[in-house]
């Protein structure tokens, strides 16, 4: 899925309108969740139950049975890529951001946006489930199209939306990046000159504008990278520990409530309480700039691979003591909400960096490459889950057999060496960011150096 809306940024771009682009990817993921609907209620389109205690041999998928169900999948990735990549752009265009009591509504649009996300995400994780659990699981799909449909008509059907008058921009040449100013240099060989081998001054600043961007960009990949590490080995320590609360037992997938619960609690205290407190003692109207932000959500993170670690010495301890150390099945008498304070800080942190990279990717970027930009910037999510798989490889063989960080019995494993590298990686990638964001100069401030404002144009489409 987190590739999906990598590879989608271009096709997305190519619509002549962002409101196009998002009532089309809607479409597909209804189609692709109506088609998971009718694999599960049409018998011969997946196989027949089967059960761990089943006596029979369980029958595998078909042919047939598993292209209608990656069909399903692909096309349900195939909308989300398109819409995640669109929509937030979409929505920051009907804001004036030349305006600076608009410009501060952009972020608190931001603020509420990813709130109502994370809604979908706790309905999704908790009554969904139950549903599939207890009714049947087409219930819960069927739920899930029926919402989309939902909203893609009440979308539709706010047409107005589309024809928010947007703004041109114009840039002053830069100095910096003064290679790429060739682009625009008239070749005296070329026939003819045309859009592929002459560049205009404004598209040479574009680009040069997203490559200011990219060290940005690059240092928020380990923040992704500590994420991931939230639902693989944390989810692999709560399967260790005392997972009940009187008679009832939390599955270990089920901790991603406290995901979401952190960030329903981070996004209307930052709001309410630190964005007053920061305009006045910064006296900024946003309250935190994106890159702060960003910094904020940094250093949570690294606070969470501290809390990670001293959670699992205590818990080796607790198992250690016990002699639990030779059975990986056990379960130590040791309560799973010692990793809850991981997990708070994780999400928090979320809450701060996902809110400080939308914002900054679409307020930085130019007018006409916000997908692109928005793209950009959930490309840190692919890769921050890539870099985990790939730190996980390397540990895994550089450790060895013999005291192996990442052992399948997790009580003879290492695990707290793996997060205090993740700590050390964080630590050194902090260090390294907040150089860039000290060198990177926000465009409204470069542009009003240089007495640029935004003028008045003909609507421009993405």
């Amino acid at each position: 899925m987190h590739y999906s809306v990598k590879s989608l940024t271009v096709i997305s771009s190519s619509f002549n309108h962002r409101y196009l682009t998002i009532g089309i990817f809607a479409t597909v993921q209804a189609t692709g969740v109506t088609i998971l609907i009718i694999s599960t209620v049409i018998p011969s389109l997946r196989p027949p139950k089967c059960t761990r205690d089943s006596a029979t041999t369980c029958t595998p998928a078909s042919g047939i049975q598993l292209i209608i169900l990656y069909l399903a999948l692909y096309l349900t990735a195939l909308g989300t890529g398109g819409l995640k990549s669109s929509v937030s752009g979409f929505w920051s265009d009907q804001f004036d951001e030349s305006d600076p009591e608009e410009r501060s509504r952009v972020t608190n649009f931001f603020n509420w946006f990813f709130f109502f996300i994370n809604i979908g995400s706790l309905s999704s994780v908790t009554i969904l489930v139950y549903i599939q659990d207890n009714l049947e699981r087409e219930w819960g799909y069927g739920i899930r199209a029926c919402a989309i449909v939902i909203g893609l008509v009440l979308f539709l059907s706010a047409e107005g939306l589309k024809k928010k008058k947007k703004k041109k921009q114009k840039f002053p040449h830069s100095n910096q990046f003064c290679f790429l100013d060739r682009a625009a240099i008239k070749d005296p060989f070329a026939p003819e000159a045309n859009k592929w081998n002459l560049a205009t001054l404004i598209d040479v600043e574009e680009v040069k504008l997203v490559l200011r961007m990219l060290p940005i960009w690059a240092t928020t990949v380990i923040f992704w990278t500590v994420y991931a590490q939230m639902t693989t080995v944390s989810v692999s320590q709560a399967t260790t520990m005392d997972r009940h609360i009187s008679k009832f037992q939390i599955p270990p997938a089920s901790l991603t409530v406290f995901f979401v619960g952190s960030i329903l609690l981070t996004v209307p205290i930052y709001d309410k309480l630190i964005v007053p407190i920061a305009r006045k003692v910064l006296k900024s109207p946003q309250g935190l700039t994106p890159l702060q932000r960003i910094a904020v959500g940094l250093v949570l993170s690294i606070n969470a691979m501290i809390a990670a670690a001293l959670t699992e010495i205590k818990r080796l301890r607790a198992a250690s003591s016990l002699g639990f150390t030779n059975d990986p099945t056990v379960q130590i008498p040791l309560s799973v909400f010692w990793l809850v304070p991981q997990f708070l800080f994780v999400e928090a942190g979320e809450a701060f960096t996902y809110i400080g990279q939308l914002d900054f990717f679409l307020s930085e970027c130019p007018k006409g490459m916000k997908t692109m930009s928005t793209g950009l910037f959930l490309s840190t999510l692919s890769l921050g889950f890539f870099v985990s798989s790939l730190l996980l490889t390397i540990v895994h063989k550089v450790t060895g057999n013999k005291k192996p960080w990442l052992a399948d019995n997790l009580n003879q494993g290492r695990l707290y060496d793996f997060y205090w590298l993740l700590a050390i990686l964080s630590c050194l990638n902090l260090a390294i960011y907040l150089v860039f964001a000290k060198w990177y100069v926000y465009k409204d401030k470069r542009l009003s150096g240089e007495g640029i404002e935004l003028e008045e144009a003909e609507p421009t489409f993405h």
